[in-house]
């Protein structure tokens, strides 16, 4: 697991089955639309415990956010961007000023 997470969560919840497979097979598998709303939802985020290891890792991302040597404002601003952006998707809001004061913290002093 610690080598490749993804790859243990193939092993533990399975293989990741696309959605236009899972349309077709649904509608025959299910009684409900809760049960079918549910299963795409698991499809399209993971279950649970896949969402939340991807929120603990994204969030480790952003606490240990610095900007590289070699890279550009734009360049870092556009990766701090997208890791709020997942967190976000994830339901995990992280609010404007603490996203500021991280961003004051890492730029350059000169």
């Amino acid at each position: 697991m610690a080598k490749d997470s993804e790859l243990w969560d193939v092993i533990y919840v399975g293989p990741f089955v696309p959605a236009k497979f899972l349309a077709t097979q649904l509608i025959s598998t299910y009684q409900s639309a809760k049960e079918i709303w549910e299963a795409f939802q698991t499809a399209h985020e993971g279950t649970r415990q896949v969402k939340q290891s991807n929120i603990d890792m994204l969030t480790t991302e952003y606490e240990l956010f610095r900007m590289k040597d070699d890279e550009s404002i734009q360049d870092m601003h556009t990766r701090f961007t997208s890791i709020v952006n997942e967190l976000h998707s994830l339901g995990e809001i992280i609010p404007r000023n603490k996203l500021v004061k991280k961003i004051l913290s890492v730029l350059p002093s000169s």
